[in-house]
């Protein structure tokens, strides 16, 4: 298999605590894999750098304002997206959900979104409480990301780390190391 580079992107929800599963798992299952991380400002409250292998970058928000200085740098939030050959968030969280339907792009996350090459996969995991999920917005805005050709990975019903019951979990680890194996096995194809 060709060397893939996978960009993951964690915004602020409990179920970024799954982070270094979700790293392991795609190691595991994809040995030729390159991967960096993008995270949220809320993300970080939800895992420890020291969790995550040492070969597998952070990209922070200040990462995008340090790494330019003057006409001609390189643009961090446009280097990764030209970098990764799928990009997945996961957990995309209701308020980075709200701001990506609507085309905001106040973060390196939503930046490099906002500039994705449509011709690569756009994977996307929600994840949020059963409230958050049932607003009569949120599905309109997912909607919104699946017409631009994002690929939705269904978040599922069980209880919550706050303790209500229903939709809103983000999908299990396993799913999700699934849906981006398959899709790379379809790039394969493709590219064979």
């Amino acid at each position: 298999m060709t060397k893939r580079n996978i960009l993951i992107g964690c915004t602020g929800s409990v179920a970024t605590i799954k982070l270094p599963l979700l790293i392991q798992k795609l190691r595991d299952s994809v040995p030729d894999i390159q991967i960096k991380v993008i995270v949220t400002h809320h993300a970080e409250h939800f895992f420890s750098a020291s969790d995550i292998p040492e070969d597998v970058p952070i990209q922070r928000d200040a990462d995008e304002w340090s790494s330019w200085s003057g006409r001609g740098d390189p643009v961090l939030h446009i280097e990764l997206g030209k970098w990764a050959d799928l990009m997945l968030v996961a957990p995309l969280d209701a308020n980075t959900l709200a701001k990506m339907a609507q085309g905001l792009c106040d973060n390196l996350l939503l930046c490099t979104a906002r500039a994705w090459d449509f011709g690569k996969p756009f994977f996307f995991a929600p994840a949020m409480n059963t409230r958050m999920w049932d607003h009569p917005i949120t599905g309109p805005q997912i909607e919104t990301l699946r017409s631009w050709g994002f690929r939705e990975i269904p978040c599922v019903a069980k209880t919550l780390m706050c303790g209500d019951t229903g939709l809103g979990a983000m999908a299990e680890v396993d799913t999700i190391v699934q849906q981006v194996v398959g899709c790379l096995g379809e790039m394969e194809l493709r590219n064979s």
